[in-house]
């Protein structure tokens, strides 16, 4: 696209959800790996998160951009495709191979929570050496295949994890194992990187300032159109630390100073960005979609105030538990607190509330149509609506109308 010193908010909004993959409409059948690829791609980092009242965050952004594709084969070809891994990078996350020299600073600078139990044990580099010794002789091993120790119980609401689970999050962060897959209960099997990682990429060893800056150039493309702050908190990094490279990137031409309509802070646009003229369809996204996972980035593009309230006591939410924003083209036009309701074979709508830039004559039909997609994906029979705002009646009668 032609270089541009300032664009509109509607523009900025179709470059970023052009970068993210959403300019293309869902495929009519998303069961082949080219699908998978491509939104890995795009995405760059998926963020992992198993919180399943509804289904675990990273499944659900494939959703968002795919449709109806089937869980089961992406995530054999997601852990048996030799193209990515499971690393530290925005949170935990699923990053391509390639990435994993990017990372290796992290990973060398990587050491448990001061107040981790592991810093209580007397024995703990022999404990840490033994945990090690066994998936390099056995492989393909869990938390469960470990020896454990009893440790103290942590204070009311802390998660209370086992010694052998602490001592693999240790080797996992600093990189001695990697995760070969996942079990049904959402376990981690770990097993060595040299069994997992080709060597083109376990033997890669680049600097710390290189791997910054290849990082920031990742983050600017997956984001399209975003500030120093936005570039930065894609691999949780600081504006400060990346600044030196986000200079040297425009000097190189792969990103361009803009001004975008309402913003305050300078945008920095990407060579490679996208700006079609619409952005298709409508879809639900997760809380931890990079589309909102940073909320001062939410607010600039969507003027959408968005927080997760499942630390939240129920008595102070606002919106609710697991509340999802809906999205019709480049605009957030509502957002709904769901629940799947398995044991009633029931997709739960807690509450539903229209954004102030959309009409609920029009959000409502768009909205009812996507929930009963997502139903029938998560093979749930009814969609039920648990309140009786005026937003919720006018959605609750044009689901009676979908089927």
């Amino acid at each position: 696209m032609a270089r541009r010193t300032q664009i509109s908010s509607a523009e900025a909004r179709r470059i970023a959800f052009a970068a993210q993959g959403f300019d293309r409409p869902r495929p009519a059948n998303p069961t082949d790996a080219r699908h998978f690829q491509r939104t890995l791609q795009n995405i760059t980092v998926l963020q992992l998160d198993f919180v399943n009242v509804l289904m675990p965050a990273h499944f659900f952004m494939v959703w968002s951009r795919l449709g109806a594709y089937d869980r089961a084969r992406f995530e054999k070809w997601l852990y048996s495709c030799g193209r990515f891994t499971e690393q530290w990078a925005h949170e935990a996350s699923i990053v391509a191979h390639e990435d994993w020299p990017l990372l290796r600073y992290r990973r060398d600078q990587f050491a448990p929570h001061k107040r981790s139990p592991l810093h209580t044990l007397p024995d703990r580099d022999a404990y840490l050496a033994d945990a090690l010794q066994r998936i390099r002789e056995q492989g393909g091993l869990t938390a469960n295949d470990l020896p454990t120790i009893p440790r103290k119980k942590g204070k009311p609401g802390d998660w209370h994890r086992p010694m052998s689970r602490l001592a693999l999050d240790y080797h996992f962060g600093r990189g001695s194992v990697a995760v070969r897959r996942r079990l049904e209960n959402f376990q981690r099997v770990y097993d060595l990187p040299v069994r997992l990682i080709a060597d083109e990429h376990l033997d890669r060893r680049i600097e710390k300032t290189d791997a910054q800056r290849e990082l920031v150039k990742k983050s600017a493309a997956a984001l399209g159109v975003a500030t120093c702050q936005d570039i930065a908190d894609y691999y949780r990094m600081t504006p400060t630390e990346i600044r030196p490279f986000i200079d040297e990137l425009a000097e190189a031409g792969t990103l361009t100073e803009v001004r975008v309509e309402g913003w305050q802070e300078t945008a920095w646009l990407h060579a490679g960005a996208r700006s079609p003229r619409n952005i298709p369809g409508a879809s639900l996204l997760s809380p931890f979609d990079p589309m909102v996972w940073f909320r001062p980035r939410a607010e600039r593009l969507f003027d959408f105030e968005y927080r997760i309230e499942i630390y939240v006591p129920a008595a102070k939410r606002r919106w609710g538990y697991y509340v999802l924003p809906f999205r019709e083209g480049d605009r957030v036009t509502a957002r709904v607190d769901l629940k799947a309701d398995r044991s009633e074979s029931a997709l739960l709508v807690q509450a539903a509330f229209c954004e102030g830039c959309a009409k609920p004559a029009d959000t409502a039909p768009a909205l009812a149509a996507e929930l009963r997609r997502l139903a029938d994906w998560l093979e749930l029979e009814r969609v039920t609506i648990k309140k009786a705002s005026a937003f919720d009646k006018a959605l609750a009668s044009e689901l009676r109308q979908v089927r």
